[in-house]
């Protein structure tokens, strides 16, 4: 039997007026099991989910030795699954933490969704972690980008037309927190063959530039890998774009992958800065430059603290 917990914690960003008086309850670590996959792309997806849960991983480390010592404080998503027990549709992490804490079961919200709801669910409680890899960031906006596409080849309850449902990729982006283009950007990591995602997430390939190779067919990418290994180099975003280009026009061979990665990158580094008129507006006349600056880092730092702690839940 499933104990009802005492549910003294902030509700979910994400919930509604019904979900704000949903029941918290505590199921045994055993009845809970990994999402199963998104129909749709479970023919393609390397595993059932974007998420992976990593035990080395710093965060899951801080994660464990929080659960230890306090229990699980913000409930998981779960969904009943006709075959027995629950599926997990956020809280994984939270699942494997509460097992090498030593904790037999943890607090939960049994919500019935559809794959759609559950997806949905899924990415925009993870939306806000800064430990995702960007493998895991591009399969779940790819997932979040076919969910839509389903859901616009439906008509809604209210609505006669398919088209009335349909919202546009800076649509979703912005209920994300991101640009469309950006949005598209990692979704297209998907196309990337193994090797190149892992050099994506292991940060020897910046996104930009990935986005442009994940757009050659799986023999390109193939030649490029080769054509970097040969190299000892990894391309830049204009080297990148060549390649792309070159794919276009159906001119991609060895020798010119080689040719392009051989040669040497130009400087392309990025830097944030602002004019003084832009961020005036913001600060008392009598603050210099100098104090402006320590103003903002101690926002950033207040920031970044906020951050962290949202990846307790």
């Amino acid at each position: 039997m499933s104990d009802k917990i005492d549910p003294f914690q902030p509700p979910s960003p994400e919930s509604s007026s019904s979900q704000q008086n949903e029941t918290v309850v505590r199921l045994p670590l055993i009845d809970l099991h990994p999402f199963k996959g998104y129909p749709a792309l479970q023919s393609i997806m390397p595993r059932n989910q974007p998420y992976l849960v990593r035990d080395d991983d710093p965060t899951m480390i801080q994660l464990v030795a929080r659960v230890k010592e306090r229990g699980v404080t913000y409930p998981g998503v779960v969904r009943p699954d006709p075959e027995g027990g629950y599926e997990i549709i956020s809280g994984q992490r939270r699942h494997r933490a509460s097992e090498l804490a030593g904790i037999p079961d943890m607090p939960v919200i049994v919500r019935s969704l559809n794959d759609e709801e559950a997806v949905t669910e899924m990415i925009d409680s993870n939306v806000n972690r800064e430990d995702v890899l960007p493998s895991e960031r591009a399969w779940a906006y790819r997932m979040r980008l076919e969910v839509e596409k389903r859901q616009a080849g439906r008509p809604g309850k209210n609505s006669p037309h398919h088209a009335a449902n349909f919202r546009s990729d800076d649509e979703i982006g912005k209920s994300l927190g991101i640009s469309g283009d950006t949005l598209r950007r990692f979704a297209s990591l998907t196309e990337l063959i193994p090797p190149l995602m892992d050099m994506v997430d292991s940060k020897k390939i910046g996104v930009t530039p990935a986005s442009f190779l994940a757009a050659l067919s799986r023999d390109e990418q193939a030649i490029v890998l080769d054509a970097m290994e040969y190299a000892q180099n990894t391309p830049s975003v204009s080297q990148a774009q060549r390649l792309k280009k070159a794919s276009q026009e159906g001119t991609l061979t060895a020798e010119l992958a080689r040719e392009v990665l051989s040669e040497e990158k130009k400087a392309e580094a990025e830097k944030v800065s602002f004019s003084l008129d832009t961020i005036r507006k913001y600060f008392p006349r009598s603050y210099t430059p100098q104090r402006m600056q320590e103003t903002i880092i101690k926002l950033l730092e207040a920031w970044q603290k906020k951050r962290q702690r949202s990846q307790e839940r």
